[in-house]
C-alpha cells in the first residue's frame, strides 16, 4: 500500500485522540488524517477539579484545535460517531459516512447511569457544564454536608476514575476553610469498598485515610450503594443525608460500540491486545478509555496512560498498514499528583516501582506547570 492511498480516521479529540495525531504525523509525513468529533475543541479535563473553586475559570480549559489541525495537516469532520461498518473499514457519523484504511477509536467512555435517583448527583469529570453547576452550588452553600464518592462497573472492577473525587474532597475541604465555612458544611466520602483507591497502591490509600482523618471528613466505606435522592445517599449500611453529593459513577464504553460489529469486554469495551488492536479487526485500534486492555489489576483509566496508548497505537497501525510487525507495546503506568488547592500529593506505579511522596506545594505548583506544558502544542 502506497503512502498516497493510505488514509487514517482517529475519533474523538481528547488525550489519546490528539497524542494518536502528533504520532502518526511525526512517524509519517505523507498519512493522510482525518479526526472526526462534536466539535474542534480539547477540554483540558484534569483542571476540571479547579473550576468549582475558583483557581481555573471554564474558558481557560477550552482551546480550538483549527491551529493544530492545519499544523499537522488534519482534515477535520464535525460529526458523531454512530456505528462502524464493514469491520472498521467506514465510520458512520450523524453527519456522512468516512471510509478509511486504518482507525483509532479514541472517544473515551460513558458514565454508568443505572443507579436509582443517579440524576440528583453532579459528576464532574462530565465537563465545563458539570464543574460550573457544582461551582454554583458550593457557593450557595452556606451550611449543611456535601458528600462525595465514586464506584467502578461491577462488570469490570478497574473501569472507574477515583482521584478526581479525591482531589475534589480535599480541594473543596481546603476552600471552606479558607472561606471560613468548613465550621458550618460537613463533608462525607463514601466508596463501597472498605479501602477506596487500592489501585493506586497500599501506602497511597493510608495516606488518603489519614489525611481524610486529619481534616475531620467523615467516612462511609464498604458498603454497597443502593442510590441517590435530593436529600442524601442510599446505602446497604444507612443513609447519607447530604445537600449536595458529587458521584463518580463506573465507567463502560461509548453507546455506539455495541452496534459497531467489534468484539467487546465484559464492561462494554472494544477488547485490545497490549498494543491496542482491536481483537479480531484488521487496522482498527482503540487508546484511552473506550478499551479493555491486559495488564495489571491497576492499570488506570487517565490522561497519562491514554497518551501511552495512543502512542503504542499509532505505531503499530502505521506498521500494520505497511505490512510490518506491529511489536510497540504501552507500559502499565500510573503516574497523577492527587491536589488539594494549595498542596498535592505524588503517586506513581509501574510494574516494577510504586512510591508515594507527601503532599507538598511543590507538587501543586508542578501540576499547574505540566497543564501550561502539556497544552503548549494545542494553543494558537
Amino acid at each position: 500500500m502506497s503512502a498516497v492511498s493510505r488514509h487514517i480516521v482517529v475519533l474523538g479529540a481528547g488525550f489519546a485522540a490528539l497524542t494518536a495525531v502528533r504520532t502518526l504525523r511525526k512517524a509519517d509525513p505523507d498519512v493522510r488524517i482525518t479526526l472526526v468529533a462534536p466539535s474542534p475543541e480539547f477540554h483540558y479535563l484534569p483542571s476540571l477539579i479547579w473550576v468549582p473553586t475558583g483557581l481555573r475559570k471554564p474558558e481557560e480549559l477550552v482551546h480550538r484545535l483549527d491551529g493544530f489541525f492545519a499544523r499537522q495537516r488534519v482534515t477535520y469532520h464535525a460529526g458523531r460517531v454512530t456505528s462502524l461498518k464493514d469491520g472498521g473499514r467506514t465510520v458512520l457519523t450523524d453527519t456522512g459516512e468516512i471510509a478509511n484504511d486504518g482507525l483509532i477509536i479514541a472517544t473515551g467512555g460513558r458514565f454508568l447511569k443505572k443507579l436509582p435517583g443517579i440524576e440528583h448527583v453532579l459528576t464532574i469529570c462530565e465537563g465545563i457544564g458539570a464543574a460550573e453547576a457544582i461551582r454554583n452550588r458550593l457557593e450557595a452553600l452556606q451550611s449543611g454536608r456535601i458528600a462525595l464518592g465514586f464506584a467502578t462497573n461491577p462488570q469490570e472492577q478497574g473501569a472507574m476514575r477515583g482521584g478526581p473525587m479525591f482531589e475534589m474532597l480535599f480541594g473543596i475541604d481546603t476552600w471552606l476553610r479558607k472561606q471560613g465555612r468548613r465550621d458550618r458544611v460537613a463533608l462525607t466520602f463514601f466508596n463501597p469498598s472498605p479501602r477506596p483507591g487500592q489501585r493506586l497502591g497500599a501506602k497511597a490509600v493510608d495516606g488518603l485515610l489519614a489525611e481524610m482523618k486529619r481534616r475531620n471528613i467523615d467516612k462511609h466505606l464498604g458498603h454497597k450503594l443502593k442510590g441517590f435522592s435530593e436529600t442524601g445517599v442510599e446505602t446497604e449500611g444507612d443513609t447519607i443525608q447530604a445537600d449536595l453529593t458529587l458521584f463518580m459513577p463506573g465507567l463502560t464504553g461509548p453507546d455506539w460500540a455495541a452496534a459497531s460489529g467489534l468484539p467487546l469486554s465484559p464492561g462494554g469495551f472494544f477488547q485490545a491486545d497490549g498494543g491496542g488492536k482491536v481483537t479480531g479487526a484488521d487496522h482498527v485500534y482503540v487508546a484511552g478509555d473506550a478499551g479493555s486492555y491486559p495488564g495489571p489489576d491497576w492499570l488506570p483509566k487517565q490522561a497519562h496512560m491514554a497518551d501511552l496508548q495512543a502512542e503504542a497505537a499509532a505505531h503499530n497501525l502505521l506498521a500494520e498498514l505497511a505490512g510490518k510487525p506491529a511489536s510497540a507495546r504501552f507500559k502499565p503506568e500510573l503516574a497523577c499528583i492527587i491536589d488539594s488547592l494549595d498542596k498535592g500529593m505524588l503517586v506513581y506505579r509501574s510494574e516494577d516501582h510504586s512510591f508515594v511522596l507527601p503532599s507538598s506545594r511543590l507538587f501543586h505548583w508542578a501540576k499547574r506547570v505540566f497543564e501550561g506544558r502539556y497544552l503548549r502544542p494545542y494553543r494558537g
